[in-house]
């Protein structure tokens, strides 16, 4: 667990980008493709704390990137080369383009300023679409990871960052997988080994700084 201060210095409004993953009506939402996975992001409160600290990002003038995953109706250009691409074709409620499915979900909102990166292919937010040029035309240092999975999207998302070069950070408590006691065995033995652990609460005590640090408009 990071010291306050340890986080405080990589939480520098002025190089510091907030992104959600996935947090999608489809996907996280009441009436989502996952039943399981939308239950576990509500119940286990990280759908709220995801909200929480966009809002807080908001606030502190923190720049906020939500990474959304779609496909088109003629599934034109998706991946069709793992079984998890192939059963999502079968699935009743489908990620199609233009449709509330691909909204992000309450109670994230989503602010005038804020960056929506939509994918249609893969499996990471980072990889081969603009989130990196966008986080370098920012100039971030470090990125703060939230949503959903932790199960194939989440740690997707921290090894392409780690590997272009950011530092990643990890609120524990909003992120969520399926079953839910994997999410603490993928945040202790893989993610803890390449992010910054911590909690909703201590990232949200970072962000309450003086206004004068943060990033010009």
């Amino acid at each position: 667990m990071p010291s306050y201060e340890q986080l405080r210095e990589l939480l520098d409004p002025a190089s510091t980008v907030l992104l959600t993953v996935e947090c999608q009506q489809g996907v996280v939402g009441p009436d989502g493709a996952l039943p399981e996975l939308a239950r576990e992001a509500r119940s286990s409160g990280a759908l709220v704390n995801i909200a929480r600290l966009v809002a807080a990002a908001h606030d502190s003038g923190i720049q906020v990137i939500h990474a959304v995953a779609e496909r088109r109706p003629d599934g034109r250009g998706a991946n069709r080369n793992a079984r998890l691409f192939r059963a999502a074709e079968r699935l009743p409620v489908q990620q199609l383009a233009g449709t509330t499915a691909v909204r992000v979900a309450a109670p994230i909102e989503v602010a005038e300023e804020d960056f929506v990166v939509r994918r249609l292919h893969g499996l990471s937010p980072v990889q081969g679409t603009d989130i990196d040029a966008l986080l370098r035309n920012l100039g971030c240092r470090t990125l703060i990871v939230t949503g959903v999975s932790a199960n194939v999207a989440i740690p997707n998302a921290v090894f392409d960052a780690v590997n272009r070069g950011y530092t990643a950070v990890v609120p524990r408590d909003a992120i969520a997988g399926v079953p839910s006691d994997y999410t603490p065995a993928m945040i202790r033995h893989t993610l803890a080994l390449v992010a910054t652990v911590a909690t909703t609460d201590e990232v949200l005590a970072c962000f309450k700084r003086p206004r004068g640090s943060v990033r010009p408009a």
